[in-house]
């Protein structure tokens, strides 16, 4: 992580982006780190919301290109199963595309996303938003604390 912190602005685009893949990082932490460093707040909001959401959209087109045979025969899955989790996700793909933020579990929503095809364009707006959302909050806490102890 001090590495991606060294790199400044384009370490916490990098390590943003990486950790909403399968790469274990923390974003809340190198968004901090940045913070601590004498980051501009807005300026690394928007770099670690537009990185974390790439790098969500990433396991969107991983998840595009798998095959249903491949779960099928390597996970040993029925095709009904996967045509009704399909339709669960597909009617939701708003809420679970604004989910993906979530630690551990956002990375396996995102490629879920992908392989059950969920419309690209509305499932990035809720992506980037539900991102926009979590990093806001901790840039509120962050200049509130300022406010508070400087």
């Amino acid at each position: 992580m001090d590495f991606l912190l060294n790199l400044g602005y384009t370490g916490l685009f990098i390590g943003s982006f990486l950790a909403s893949t399968l790469i274990p990082l923390s974003s809340e932490i190198l968004l901090t780190g940045m913070l601590l460093a004498g980051g501009d707040p807005w300026i690394s909001f928007g770099l670690a919301t537009v990185g974390n959401s790439m790098g969500s959209l990433t396991g969107y087109g991983l998840g595009y290109l798998g095959k249903w045979k491949w779960i099928e025969k390597g996970l040993r899955v029925k095709r009904e199963s996967l045509e009704k989790q399909q339709k669960i996700i597909v009617k939701w793909s708003r809420l679970v595309a604004f989910f993906c933020w979530l630690p551990f579990i956002g990375d396996v929503l995102s490629v879920g996303l992908g392989f059950y095809r969920a419309p690209f364009w509305r499932t990035a707006f809720y992506i980037f938003l539900g991102k926009a959302f979590r990093f806001l909050i901790l840039i509120v806490l962050w200049l509130s604390l300022q406010k508070i102890y400087l």
